[in-house]
């Protein structure tokens, strides 16, 4: 973390001189020393740092400068650090000033000149004025700041992105947010500009898309390499486990995330059935474990990085990237896991990323204080999102088509969403059209046992109905899905009339290989996978033994 400024003005060389290094010799281990020879120079730097997120704890300025007088400067750079304390030099003749600048500016102190010896002069003085400063500072520790629309598809996605891969952030709404339109108009920058990124090193991103996103906050889309013993497409549980055991025994694994790892539970507000954290744990803590552990071992991840097409060349699989780019393995280890499924209301689409939100309810949790939200679905990602909106939101209603939870949820979240006063489990219910002027503003929801309709308020809704593979990018591959689009492994291939055909091995496939030697299939996007974090874990584990099981015939 950067330290707090003290910036210091005076046209004369020689007591910037004097002052810079007292304040040096007392001040530097805690503080930065920055300086300037005009207000009008000053200013200018403080509009800079305004923009970097820097801190500044006390201006200490000349009065007599030609230009831009000291009190003149003080009272501008208040505008951009209300909270900085100001500090006035003076001489003898001065006095009057300053003490007319202490009702104008809210002058916290004047100093006269000279202060020799700064022992008992100078110092004191800032000591009392950096402690008090300090009191009452509160650092923004978010070295990113997002400015946009709340009900910006665009925005949303942007936010999405950051949350997914832990990468903190300051949320400024420009409708809402002050400081936002002080930032837009420092960086000489309009609403036609939005979502836009402010950095620490002064630098911004106009409507970025998630590759320049990443490319800035250090992430990596391009291989080192060209082969690799496996690589391992998808960055959720299944794969980050295969990710964990591919490069701590040896493999040269590369993993690959479209998005941001942690899949679906990466979102999850709660895990509380995971074995080894019996207070729980949230997907973005589990993650953030996981990817540590993946790079200590040396395995490469790529993110946001996708993969559009696979094209088998024996004994090796190429591996395209949606940029053109391309790397060769010997085995692959597909854990795309899947995507919720889509609500089919009428007018869904508008308001995708204006209200209507897939997962996400940690990023957006914040934006329904005091609101009315909609949480369709009555699994356990549901009852997860319902019971974190609940400490913002000012009612959430959970719609299910059953009756209860109770065929669809662990027993655990039923007894926490029923001891909340603002969860409200609407049975027999679905959600057909949702309505609004810009964003997401009321929704019709409809007993399907009666066939009543009622149209309601509603700031949010946060959609969990079931999941479909994410499978669609192979499908130039020659590779048995079932009917509903996840992959066969193992001797379930057996029952398909044309494998034989495909597959041309002495031996049957293994546990967890797909219908192509080589390619391997674990987590939630193969056909009879459990649902659950631990059983994708430990698949993806298992296809590890699997892949050197492979390798070895090779």
């Amino acid at each position: 973390m950067k330290l707090p400024i003290i910036i210091v003005i005076d046209d004369d060389p020689q007591v910037l001189r004097a002052i810079e290094r007292d304040l040096r010799s007392r001040y530097r281990k805690e503080y930065r020393i920055l300086s300037a020879s005009s207000g009008e120079d000053a200013l200018k730097t403080v509009q800079e740092l305004k923009l970097r997120n820097e801190e500044i704890a006390i201006f200490v300025s000349d009065q007599r400068m030609p230009g831009m007088p000291g009190v003149d400067f003080l009272q501008k750079a208040r505008h951009y650090y209300p909270s900085a304390k100001r500090i006035l030099l003076t001489a003898y003749s001065d006095t009057n000033a300053a003490i007319r600048a202490i009702n104008e500016v809210q002058l916290d102190y004047y100093l006269m000149k000279p202060w020799d010896p700064p022992e008992e002069k100078l110092y004191p003085v800032l000591d009392d004025q950096l402690d008090e400063w300090q009191k009452l500072h509160r650092p923004d520790l978010a070295s990113i700041r997002l400015i946009g629309y709340q009900w910006s598809p665009q925005t949303h996605v942007i936010k999405d992105f950051l949350a997914g891969n832990l990468i903190p952030y300051a949320w400024l709404d420009v409708e809402n947010n002050q400081k936002a339109n002080e930032l837009l108009g420092l960086g000489k920058l309009t609403e036609k500009d939005l979502p836009v990124l402010l950095f620490e090193d002064g630098t911004q991103l106009i409507k970025p898309d998630l590759t320049a996103v990443g490319n800035k906050v250090g992430l990596k889309a391009q291989a080192s390499e060209q082969l690799y013993d496996v690589v391992i497409i998808g960055a959720g549980p299944a794969g980050l486990a295969a990710a964990v055991y591919g490069a701590s025994e040896g493999l040269k694994t590369l993993l690959i995330e479209r998005r941001a790892p942690g899949g679906q539970a990466g979102t999850s507000s709660r895990i509380e059935n995971y074995l080894g954290f019996p207070n729980g744990l949230s997907g973005a803590e589990l993650t953030h474990r996981a990817i540590s552990q993946v790079q200590r071992f040396g395995a490469e991840f790529l993110a946001p990085q996708e993969v559009s097409q696979i094209k088998l060349q024996d004994p090796y699989k190429l591996i395209r990237m949606a940029d053109g780019s391309e790397v060769a393995a010997r085995s692959i280890v597909i854990t795309t896991g899947v995507n919720y499924r889509q609500l089919g209301a009428k007018n869904e689409e508008v308001y995708t990323g204006a209200g209507v939100y897939y997962g996400a309810a940690t990023t957006e949790a914040y934006a329904c204080s005091n609101k009315d939200v909609y949480v369709v679905g009555g699994g356990n990602s549901a009852g997860q999102a319902a019971m974190y909106l609940s400490k913002y939101a000012r009612s959430v209603h959970i719609l299910v088509r059953k009756p209860d939870l109770s065929s669809t949820m662990s027993q655990y979240l039923i007894d926490q969403i029923n001891a909340t006063a603002t969860i409200k489990v609407c049975g027999y219910m679905v959600l057909t059209e949702l309505a609004g002027n810009g964003h997401l503003e009321s929704v019709t929801v409809e007993n399907i046992k009666t066939g009543s309709k009622e149209s309601v308020p509603a700031d949010s809704v946060f959609i969990f109905i079931g999941a479909r593979p994410c499978t669609g990018w192979i499908e130039d591959l020659d590779i048995v899905r079932n009917d509903k689009g996840y992959i066969e492994t193992g001797r379930e291939l057996l029952r398909y009339e044309n494998f034989r055909k495909r597959w041309k091995p002495d031996r049957e496939p293994y546990l967890l290989e797909s219908s192509i030697p080589g390619v391997f299939a674990a987590g939630d996007v193969r056909a009879g996978a459990m649902n659950r974090i631990a059983s994708a874990v430990g698949e993806g584990a298992m296809s590890i033994k699997m892949v050197h099981e492979y390798l070895a015939e090779l």
